[in-house]
């Protein structure tokens, strides 16, 4: 009797293990604020413009000092930014999952309410801002860096637009759930 008590929990346990397994993400990509390229680019150019305009000024002119202080702090927010997180993708049962910064809200897509699913480009412009749910003329986009993202249309006409840099196998996840 006291083998069969034992070997209920334990089936229990395994099972409860099992379920756990199942909750987890097919796809996960998180995406960080400061490490887009162009950006970086530009912040490490103004920091370098700081430095040298410090450089040739006169001893005698002390805003050549602020010029350095302000380059300093360029570079300090910008690695700063390297490790911000923008928001996280994943992919899990049967949806798509977008959490963002501490302000932001869980968005959940259900796949089963997408008609549609193709790869393209984010956007025609070589300069895009990050954006997290934003909705703009009939789709919701969300983006932080790359060139490339997910177009996801649902049964009301509705576009979402994920940014992605994996997103070849950002569309094989979803394909995958949406068997």
């Amino acid at each position: 009797m006291h083998q069969a008590a034992i070997h209920s929990q334990i089936s229990t346990s395994s099972n409860f293990q099992i379920n756990k397994m199942s909750d987890k993400p097919v796809f996960t990509e998180k995406q960080y604020l400061g490490r887009e390229f162009i950006p970086l680019t530009i912040r490490l150019a103004l920091a370098m413009f700081c430095f040298a305009v410090d450089f040739f000024t006169d001893e005698r002119e002390r805003s050549g000092d602020l010029l350095m202080v302000v380059g300093f702090a360029i570079i300090i927010i910008s690695i700063a930014m390297g490790f911000l997180l923008h928001f996280r993708t994943r992919v899990q049962n049967k949806s798509i999952l977008l959490d963002g910064l501490w302000t932001t809200r869980l968005v959940k897509i259900d796949l089963n309410s997408i008609v549609k699913v193709e790869k393209g480009k984010y956007s025609r412009y070589l300069f895009n801002n990050p954006v997290y749910n934003l909705h703009s003329k009939g789709t919701i986009r969300f983006f932080t860096a790359g060139k490339e993202a997910i177009h996801l249309t649902d049964r009301d006409g509705l576009v979402y637009i994920i940014g992605s840099q994996h997103a070849n196998e950002f569309l094989r996840a979803i394909e995958e759930e949406m068997k």
